[in-house]
């Protein structure tokens, strides 16, 4: 987003994560969490002007999301999360003469996830989100889209990565025979968000090297 020319504000949950960010122009960061509506609210209210609102806070707790407390925290923050950014970021959005939001949805989106319930519905309500937001806020010139990644390598899968049984599982199954990047997940977030996508509302793009269509 920086090298197509936006002010970019990040946010983490943890001044670590705050405190790992680097220094650059025109990029800021900021301690967020976004099962407070208070936080959230004060947060958007600070910008003079937003164009875009990317959402992708999020957790899993692989194998113990069937305790009710963590299937709703997961759920509050991946989805409910979701809809608080989104509905603080709208007025902002509206008053700059419309805008982009771009959700992160999942794979699990559309496959069952045996260990993550909360983590799977979650993100089968954003795509149902997304939809309904696109259909809401068109009248507004908000654009919301969702993208749905697939097996990209990060420090969240790591783990997989450097697994050679898991990994060679998971490419076995991507026609493109390699992990995504964070920058195949940037660049369409970014073409989401542009001038050319102007078009495009209420999609859910799959960023997954095929994997979903195999």
């Amino acid at each position: 987003m920086l090298e197509a020319g936006y002010d970019v504000t990040v946010t983490g949950l943890s001044p670590a994560e705050i405190a790992a960010v680097p220094e650059r122009p025109h990029l800021s960061a900021r301690q967020l969490d976004v099962t407070d509506d208070a936080a959230v609210a004060d947060l958007l209210g600070r910008f003079e002007r937003l164009d875009t609102l990317v959402n992708c806070a999020g957790m899993i707790m692989r194998g113990a999301e069937y305790d009710i407390e963590t299937f709703r925290k997961v759920v509050d923050v991946n989805l409910t999360g979701t809809m608080r950014m989104c509905l603080a970021a709208r007025p902002k959005l509206a008053a700059a003469g419309g805008g982009a939001i771009v959700n992160t949805a999942s794979m699990l989106s559309f496959f069952g996830g045996p260990l993550v319930p909360a983590y799977s519905a979650s993100k089968g309500g954003v795509v149902q989100l997304t939809k309904s937001l696109a259909a809401a806020w068109a009248g507004e010139n908000i654009r919301v889209n969702a993208i749905s990644p697939g097996w990209i390598a990060t420090e969240l899968t790591k783990n997989l990565v450097e697994d050679e049984a898991r990994s060679a599982a998971i490419l076995a199954r991507t026609p493109m025979k390699r992990w995504g990047r964070p920058d195949d997940i940037g660049e369409t977030v970014v073409f989401l968000c542009s001038e050319a996508a102007r078009f495009v509302t209420g999609a859910v793009l799959p960023i997954d090297g095929g994997y979903a269509a195999a």
